[in-house]
């Protein structure tokens, strides 16, 4: 998709099942499935399962300059292959795309779940992309505790490489001369330091929304909450302030885990 000059391309790492979906949104109701089974077939299974899309995203400039939007579930040694269709395909994908990992000047991490940075690093710790300055938000650095998978995983060795840029609030990662940018906005709830990233050229605008909402159910019912958010409060308002600030501008939503990669709202 084109946003102005920018160019988002959107990367399947893997699709799968994962838990019944009335078990991980017990507050909706028939209502609220029949629309959102009409908003995305593809994400109920016939046995059940809700299945789901593992996605990352690029935002590609006219000067061919790359921000990387979450790392995916990773290769097979990865945190995720608990739960998650490891090993991912992202570096295909990417090359399918014609981008280099060595082209990415950022990696923007919406948040330290298993499924979004896996391909973070290699399974020596070594960073993926050599060029680029990991961006993610301190509130989640502090909230991830040191015994979690994905602290020895990716945190630290980024860490260590001095690749990991801890920020604090909003941030624009990148402008053209033009005006356009690429701007981080804290989205806590799914997890406390969870950040969406905003992609503006003039009056057009999408917004990667990361795990604010994982699922159509929550597309067409905001207040419907899912089990695994931090903070179920937090982040019904966080999703229905992002979804009601997205109608305003006419914005493109680009979401993760629902079966399509852009919703126009």
């Amino acid at each position: 998709m084109m946003i102005g000059g920018w160019q988002i391309v959107a990367l399947r790492d893997a699709r799968g099942p994962f838990l019944d979906w009335a078990a991980g949104f017990p507050d909706a109701g028939e209502r609220e499935w029949a629309s959102a089974r009409a908003a995305d077939p593809a994400a109920f299974g016939a046995d059940g399962k809700w299945w789901l899309d593992f996605r990352a995203y690029a935002i590609r400039a006219a000067d061919g300059r790359v921000t990387l939007v979450d790392a995916g579930i990773g290769p097979a040694t990865a945190p995720a292959r608990a739960w998650a269709p490891v090993p991912g395909r992202l570096p295909e994908a990417m090359a399918e795309a014609g981008i280099d990992p060595a082209d990415v000047g950022t990696v923007v991490l919406t948040h330290l779940h298993t499924d979004h940075c896996g391909w973070a690093v290699d399974p020596d710790g070594t960073p993926v992309f050599p060029n680029a300055r990991y961006v993610v938000q301190h509130a989640e650095t502090k909230w991830l505790a040191a015994a979690e998978p994905m602290y020895s995983w990716a945190v630290r060795p980024l860490r260590d490489a001095g690749q990991l840029d801890e920020i604090t609030g909003e941030s624009v990662v990148l402008r053209t001369s033009s005006g356009e940018s690429v701007t981080l906005v804290p989205t806590p709830g799914h997890t406390p330091g969870h950040q969406s990233v905003i992609v503006q050229s003039g009056d057009a605008q999408l917004i990667v929304t990361g795990d604010v909402l994982v699922h159509a159910v929550q597309l067409v019912a905001p207040s419907v909450s899912y089990v695994y958010e931090e903070d179920q409060r937090q982040a019904r308002d966080t999703r229905t302030n992002l979804l009601a600030r997205a109608r305003d501008a006419g914005a493109v939503l680009a979401t993760p885990h629902l079966s399509e990669p852009f919703t126009v709202l």
